[in-house]
């Protein structure tokens, strides 16, 4: 199959979309299908064209909101060599510049649409209104969502259950919808794989000690992810275990913000900030953790948190749809909904080093369901559907043109 994926996210840029979008790439290679990629330049305002004319990076404009660029909807330069590809399906990833060109150029050249909608985007209006006129403008979100992906697509896909109810529930979303959770590269993480002397140079170059019970988050830095109910909390643990340590990796718009807030709480020694770190890193900062953290509820999935069970971590995260499907609360993490049930769950994890071990294996089995493979299978299935009803829906217009045609020609 011929697969062409739309996004405004793509290596190099690394967040949760980009990491999907890879790790969806791979599979389907694995799997022996041609994979095209449409994104944006995020150098400069020119065309580049990579991977022998598999890549077309199209100039955008950065729009102000982390490094996104905003593309025009129908750039023709990069039309002649998509007609060249000879798709059998677009995939979008993206509702807004790349995406709405997707949906121009599928319908041109008559191939089905599969989209993924990755981000609750009621979640993220106040980087644009500033706290101004959001109720309104969470009406303007929704209405454009339910047009690009009710109105356009010809099937869509969620990661998770969260998402799966917004549309449904919220939305009143008539066609289907599928709840594909993102694979990763599960192997990628496992901590066998991982060198030791590398794992030792990052905890000296932090200051971790050998007896340091490290608590690690990975994302972004930013409001929505809650990572002040982290700081707070920890204030109380390293008051009883002073070797308790948070690890915070990750930059974003209030970075800063949350270093002056570990300095106001006086728990600056015990909590260390990397800022952003190489895509290739990664897996070597889960490495010298003993649990992953995290408190927030705007997620449609929660990458990192498979990620971290890949590590073989606990996970101890908020109480939120799109962490259920993944974590089962006392098996391989525990799920809280205050700060003091958070505090309790570190304290057992802490003390109870039976408990510990016993959670670290479960994540580990329950990472090797997200791996790749499984990933690739269900998305692989939802473009059949959309291929059997772009199919019916051929042999449908035939038959109404034929019986047409058949009226004319009856005619006296």
């Amino acid at each position: 199959m011929r697969i062409g994926i739309f996004t405004d996210t793509y290596p190099p840029f690394i967040n949760g979309v980009s990491t999907s979008i890879l790790m969806l790439e791979k599979a389907l290679k694995k799997k022996g299908h041609q994979v095209f990629i449409v994104t944006v330049n995020p150098e400069n305002m020119s065309y580049k064209y990579e991977n022998y004319d598999h890549i077309i990076r199209i100039p955008g404009i950065p729009i102000g909101i982390y490094d996104y660029r905003l593309t025009g909807i129908y750039p023709i330069r990069a039309i002649n060599k998509i007609k060249k590809w000879n798709l059998d399906v677009i995939h979008s990833h993206t509702e807004f510049g790349i995406g709405t060109f997707a949906r121009i150029i599928a319908k041109q050249l008559d191939v089905p649409l599969v989209h993924t909608y990755h981000t609750m985007y009621e979640d993220y209006v106040h980087y644009i209104t500033k706290g101004h006129f959001d109720k309104s403008s969470k009406k303007i979100v929704e209405y454009l969502t339910k047009f690009y992906c009710d109105k356009t697509a010809s099937e869509l896909i969620v990661p998770s259950k969260k998402t799966y109810d917004l549309f449904k529930e919220k939305y009143k979303f008539e066609k289907n919808v599928h709840i594909v959770p993102t694979g990763i590269d599960v192997e990628r993480f496992y901590r066998e794989r991982l060198k030791h002397d590398d794992l030792l140079a990052i905890k000296q170059e932090l200051g971790i000690k050998p007896e340091d019970f490290v608590i690690l988050y990975v994302g972004r830095l930013a409001k929505e992810k809650s990572v002040e109910v982290l700081l707070e909390s920890h204030v109380n643990l390293v008051k009883k275990y002073p070797h308790c340590k948070l690890v915070i990796v990750g930059s974003g718009p209030d970075y800063e913000h949350f270093i002056q807030m570990s300095i106001d709480l006086k728990i600056a020694d015990s909590v260390i900030f990397t800022n952003a770190i190489a895509w290739e890193e990664v897996p070597n900062y889960y490495g010298i953790a003993d649990v992953f953290a995290t408190a927030s509820k705007t997620e449609t999935q929660g990458l990192t948190v498979v990620e971290a069970m890949a590590a073989s971590l606990p996970v101890v995260c908020v109480e939120d749809e799109s962490f259920r499907d993944v974590v089962v609360d006392g098996l391989n993490g525990y799920l809280f909904q205050t700060k003091k049930q958070y505090i309790t769950c570190m304290e057992t994890l802490i003390a109870d080093k039976e408990k510990l071990f016993h959670m670290q294996k479960q994540a580990r089995i329950t990472a090797d369901e997200h791996s790749l493979k499984y990933y690739a299978e269900k998305v692989l299935d939802v473009y059949h559907s959309a291929l059997e009803a772009k199919r019916n829906e051929k042999k449908f217009i035939d038959k109404v043109k034929d019986v047409v045609k058949r009226g004319f020609d009856d005619k006296p």
